[in-house]
């Protein structure tokens, strides 16, 4: 029986195996066939359920977590969800450390599912006390019983879809996947989920979307940190301005940036033309797709699989909401 059609004992069960549909409209016009894998079907609406069980579990295995402990962590908000509906299943108090780049919606949202939320400025250095990483990283110091998730530097970020969405992707395409396209912030989704599909088969290729103002592309192609590149920009869960080590370079062809206005427009495309109410990054992957299209990338042979990380309703205050898109200058 399909696990979605079954009893579960816990909503934590329903972490995983999303569907994949093909895009009908907004990709016309580009040779090849397109899918999205929808990761908004996850119980907390993003793929970031996947790692945040993972780890989560890995701790109890370990004996570093116990009933009654506390969970914290840096997030621009969709890790920090499922950190924190996790926490409420299974006992644990949850604090996190969130950029004010993050949407009024999502911070709510944080705070109705019971996390304690420390709201900090975007635009700091990452080693700045005020930054989300240094926040996190003090709570956890001067909290006893306390585990720090540090999506950003956890091999188990990569492992966690390599031993999910990879092996779902491969299953659902029955290995005629050609390209997969994903957004890169932590990096575990793209390297986990490519690190397998390479495994499978060498040929596919796996193409990043980063944002302007963010380092990661220029360190892919030249292994240097340039700070020059870093500048500040809207899109939430999508580039960085440090080098997390829960990305896996190697594994990853190709770069390719998408500005935050594009992002916006192509997020609002998404609904209109296929009916998915997705996230800022997934309006970032549209876009993106386009401009790998633009670049010859893909031919009629072509089985491009978009990962669309998460769901719009956490958007709704920035670009579902027209006043936002017009104070950007995006409308």
């Amino acid at each position: 029986m399909n696990r979605n059609r079954a009893i579960v004992n816990s909503i934590l069960d329903l972490v995983g195996e999303t569907p994949i549909v093909k895009l009908q409209n907004i990709i016309k016009g580009i040779p090849g066939n397109f899918y999205a894998k929808l990761e908004s079907f996850n119980p907390g609406q993003s793929a970031k359920d996947r790692i945040a069980l993972q780890i989560i579990q890995n701790a109890e295995e370990k004996g570093f977590l116990k009933p009654g402990d506390t969970i914290v962590e840096t997030t621009s908000g969709n890790t920090g969800f499922s950190l924190a509906m996790i926490s409420l299943v299974k006992g644990y108090r949850c604090i996190l450390a969130v950029s004010d780049k993050s949407s009024k919606n999502k911070i709510a949202i944080l705070k109705t599912m019971g996390a304690e939320v420390h709201v900090c400025p975007a635009n700091v250095a990452p080693d700045d006390p005020r930054s989300y990483y240094e926040v996190a990283k003090r709570i956890h110091k001067e909290t006893p019983k306390s585990i720090y998730i540090n999506q950003y530097f956890n091999e188990l970020n990569i492992e966690a879809h390599y031993q999910t969405t990879g092996p779902e992707i491969w299953e659902q395409t029955e290995g005629k996947i050609t390209h997969l396209i994903v957004a890169s912030g932590t990096g575990g989704t793209i390297s986990g989920t490519g690190r397998y599909l390479k495994e499978q088969n060498p040929d596919i290729k796996i193409l990043g979307v980063d944002a302007i103002g963010s380092v990661i592309k220029k360190y892919h192609e030249t292994q240097k940190f340039d700070p020059k590149e870093i500048s500040p920009y809207k899109i939430e869960g999508l580039g960085k301005n440090l080098i997390p080590t829960s990305t896996d370079f190697d594994v990853i062809d190709v770069y390719e940036k998408v500005t935050d206005k594009e992002a916006a427009l192509a997020s609002r495309e998404l609904v209109k033309k296929e009916g998915l109410l997705c996230g800022y990054t997934s309006g970032a992957v549209i876009q993106a797709t386009r401009q790998y299209a633009a670049k010859n990338v893909f031919d009629t042979n072509s089985f491009v699989v978009i990962i669309l990380p998460d769901h719009g309703i956490r958007y709704m205050d920035k670009i579902y909401s027209d006043d936002w898109m017009k104070e950007q200058g995006f409308m």
